[in-house]
């Protein structure tokens, strides 16, 4: 039974819908000021992230491997959300549905020195296991602090200057290779290149010599994710290739999941608790393509974790191996002050 000392996971994520306007648009009831936003276009559009390290006129696509933007797509990171300041059908053309998944980390945060490369800027929420990471390549092998106090289970990673693929590091898939959130790319082959072949520690992660991770005179961002209990899952399952798929228990009610297969071609798709709100769940959405929201059934979303509902391969081949990223709308159960558990509402 995974028991939280996060009571309310909406304090550090949280999906947020809204309707686009043409001008400009305060977006609220995230909550709390975002450090991390994640907009996507539910018809279609570019997936669209914006960060508190970068700053607010710094965008990037998780479906492509462009540089960063300097377009105004956006306009604040604000108290109880967030500003959009443009018309862009990407972000806040009038009439059009969008969903913005929201993340809070620690601000623009401070340099850090645990590697043996400074990183310009972390920040890092050691609390729900989630830091902002920007540090300069060298080029040669590095560690970079993340700030967590605790050992990432993925990180993902773009260069800001130059077009390069989003290198990914997963737990499940290990220190030798990587997969890339803007393809559809299996798990490369074994290098040193990506992670110098180091698994991360509780105050530092390796970079090789790839360009995609440290080029001299680079500049790149990177998204840390640790496990915490009752709050976040970075995890691993097999397929079956049945409607009646495998059940993934995270230990709290999903609010936000992020799937890929690791053996094979296949879309990142992105489920969350708001868009459709009940079972079968089926409006996906692609991290790595501005395709429109699906209308397929794909899962279901329970108070304890997931099943998979289809055989599509993308999702459920037999033996096939996927690896996911998942954020809690609830606990399954919350220490309260130390005292006896509570069941999750």
């Amino acid at each position: 039974m995974a028991y939280s000392a996060i009571i309310k996971p909406t304090d550090y994520f949280n999906t947020k819908l809204y309707t686009g306007t043409d001008n400009s648009n305060a977006i609220t009831g995230v909550g709390f000021q975002p450090d991390w936003v994640w907009l996507k276009n539910r018809s279609t559009g570019s997936n669209k992230l914006m960060d508190a390290v970068r700053g607010s006129n710094s965008s990037l696509c998780t479906n492509n491997s462009n540089a960063a933007e300097g377009a105004a797509y956006f306009s604040s990171f604000d108290s109880n959300g967030f500003t959009v300041d443009t018309s862009s059908s990407d972000v806040n053309a009038d009439g059009q549905n969008y969903v913005g998944w929201n993340w809070k980390a620690n601000g623009q945060g401070s340099s850090n020195t645990d590697g043996t490369i400074n990183s310009t800027y972390t920040s890092a929420s050691t609390a729900s296991g989630f830091s902002i990471v920007k540090y300069q390549g060298t080029g040669s092998n590095a560690t970079v602090g993340h700030g967590l106090g605790a050992v990432p289970k993925m990180i993902i990673i773009k260069c800001l200057q130059q077009t390069h693929w989003w290198f990914t590091y997963h737990v499940n898939i290990g220190n030798t290779k990587h997969v890339t959130l803007n393809t559809t790319n299996a798990e490369s082959g074994a290098s040193a290149n990506y992670w110098n072949n180091t698994t991360p520690t509780s105050s530092v992660f390796s970079i090789g010599t790839d360009t995609g991770v440290n080029q001299s005179g680079q500049d790149y961002i990177a998204y840390c994710f640790a496990d915490v209990q009752g709050f976040s899952k970075i995890g691993y399952y097999l397929g079956n290739q049945l409607a009646d798929g495998p059940f993934l228990y995270t230990g709290f009610k999903p609010a936000f999941i992020l799937s890929k297969k690791k053996d094979g071609a296949s879309d990142w798709y992105i489920f969350d608790s708001k868009r459709e709100g009940y079972n079968i769940d089926n409006d996906t959405l692609l991290a790595n393509q501005t395709n429109a929201e699906s209308t397929t059934d794909y899962l279901d979303i329970f108070s304890n974790g997931y099943k998979v509902r289809t055989t599509d391969g993308d999702l459920n081949t037999n033996n096939g191996e996927y690896v996911y990223l998942a954020f809690a709308e609830n606990p399954f159960v919350a220490n309260v002050d130390g005292g006896l558990p509570t069941t999750a509402r």
